[in-house]
């Protein structure tokens, strides 16, 4: 039976490399308009999932639906296609260029007729600015400015508003809070809360489990390369709970 609400559903993923299985018939599924927290320790297998969701790897067995259709995510070129966005801890910018161009990277608004045409950079610029105030950026930073020049949460806050421009309706965040202080990690988190409440579905990991517990409203434990826990209510249970899941100090039987 289909569910309607279900947005991402990747179902029974296997992956080898060489002789080491690095995920074991795991089963994941996001709702519409809802934020999953996937956790487990180093080696646990949520990069390498994450990598098959948005097309940087192939898995070796399983599928994976959007609304309920088979999806063939050949790449990451796919994933954007199909409406998923993955931002990385270094947030996947190219530091020499502007915000601007940043947000638009391969997807750059043209104006001109024919072979004259030329990127619509003022059209570029006034987006920039308006995503850079939806995304909680209250400085007036000018579309032109390099990434080089900002900092670390601003840096994300673009990568998150080049998402929001496209219109993802997943957004993956991988370590996001990662070497970012107190108040930009505030601002991450919520960005996330925003994109949440304007309709995007995330999944957000996280080695820092307080973070996690901030924001999501379902967690999903990996270890060894399967899914031990789901549905997993953060306002029910404990840090110390879940940091036991994790680390296989209490049994749990696979999800």
């Amino acid at each position: 039976m289909v569910n309607e609400n279900e947005l991402i559903r990747m179902e029974h993923i296997s992956k080898y490399f060489g002789r080491v299985r690095a995920l074991d018939d795991v089963t994941l599924a996001v709702n519409k308009s809802e934020i999953v927290g996937l956790l487990g320790d180093n080696g646990a297998g949520k990069s390498t999932l994450i990598k098959i969701l948005s097309g940087a790897l192939r898995s070796d067995s399983g599928d994976i639906y959007i609304d309920g259709r088979k999806a063939n995510i050949r790449n990451t070129t796919d994933a954007i296609a199909y409406g998923i966005e993955t931002i990385y801890q270094d947030s996947a910018l190219v530091t020499q260029l502007s915000i601007a161009r940043n947000i638009f990277m391969g997807r750059e608004p043209i104006i001109g007729p024919g072979f004259l045409n030329r990127m619509d950079q003022a059209a570029m610029n006034d987006a920039a600015r308006d995503l850079l105030k939806q995304v909680g950026i209250t400085k007036n930073i000018p579309p032109a400015t390099p990434i080089s020049a900002l900092s670390g949460g601003e840096r994300q806050a673009v990568a998150i508003a080049r998402a929001l421009h496209f219109e993802s309706e997943l957004i993956v965040l991988d370590e996001p809070t990662n070497n970012l202080g107190v108040e930009e990690t505030q601002g991450v988190l919520r960005f996330v809360r925003a994109a949440r409440d304007s309709g995007h579905s995330c999944i957000f990991i996280a080695h820092n489990i307080y973070h996690v517990f901030q924001v999501v409203d379902r967690i999903v434990v990996l270890r060894g390369g399967k899914k031990v826990a789901d549905d997993i209510d953060p306002k029910t249970t404990t840090i110390e709970a879940v940091e036991k899941i994790i680390t296989g100090l209490v049994g749990v039987t696979p999800a």
